[in-house]
This record gives structure tokens, sequence and C-alpha cells, in this order.
């Protein structure tokens, strides 16, 4: 029983409220076959936790948490799973993180630094990747599976 509890208080804590140490205010752009938004986000994070939270016509319309899990208004799930469904399977499991952290994606791979930040072109037979990283917009675009991120200062 002490053991089933302990479990139960783990799985649960995995989407409990944190304290942020950094929020940031940013214009959200975000498709995929299952994720379609554009307009502003608070995006806050610790080092062990990102909570991004979007807004459509100033209402809250979706809070995404990632840990050790992603968790949504529909649940928690793993990071491959949440890949799998709403982005792509052959994305590492770290990538929706490091996109929103502006951090290299694929271990750095292809990483080219630029004036402002950096860039990466990812091509294979699963995917055709470009990704930039400047002081003020973070840009993914993923010309094989029609996924875009653009992430935009409001400043």
């Amino acid at each position: 029983m002490k053991y089933l509890l302990i479990a139960f208080a783990l799985l649960f804590s995995a989407c409990s409220i944190k304290n942020y140490e950094i929020t940031q205010t940013k214009i959200f752009i975000i498709k995929s076959p299952k994720l379609k938004f554009a307009d502003l986000g608070y995006l806050r994070n610790s080092q062990k936790s990102i909570e991004l939270e979007l807004f459509t016509a100033g209402k809250a319309i979706e809070k995404i948490t990632i840990n050790h899990l992603i968790c949504m208004s529909e649940g928690c799930m793993t990071k491959n799973s949440f890949n799998k469904d709403y982005l792509n399977e052959s994305y590492p499991s770290e990538i929706l993180q490091n996109i929103l952290l502006a951090q290299a994606i694929y271990d750095g791979k292809n990483r080219v630094q630029t004036q402002e930040g950096f860039e990466q072109k990812i091509e294979d037979e699963n995917v055709n990747i470009t990704y930039r990283v400047s002081s003020n917009v973070i840009y993914f675009k993923d010309k094989k599976n029609k996924i875009i991120f653009k992430i935009k200062d409001t400043k």
C-alpha cells in the first residue's frame, strides 16, 4: 500500500503547480496536423520544468507543461508519445522543449553560428527542417511534415 501511494504521488506531481524562475510574453504561431494556434502566450520556465500557456482573444485556451512528461488539458504523456501524436514520431524526445528554450535540436547537428544566433538545416528520409534562432525570433519549419513553430518577442 505504501508503494502504491508513492507511485500515485509521483505520477500526479508531474502536472502539479510549479514555481517558475522566468516568465516571458511571446507571440506564438504553431501549425501541425493536430495543433493550430496564432496569438499571445506565456512561456514560463525553471531548471526542471517549462510551461506554455496559450491565449486567444485574452482567454486561456491551452496549457502545456513539460518536465519528464508533457501535460496538456487532455492529460499527460511521454515526450515520445507527444511527438507521435502532435508532431512527428521521428523527432528526438526533447525537441519541443529545445525549440521553446531556443536551444539546438538534434544534438546540434549541422549547427551554423550566425550574427544573431544560429541556424540548423536537417534533412533525411523523415524530415526537412529549417531551424533558426535569433535574439528575438525562433523559427522552426519542417517542410516534409508541414510543421511550423514561430515564436517572437512582443517588444
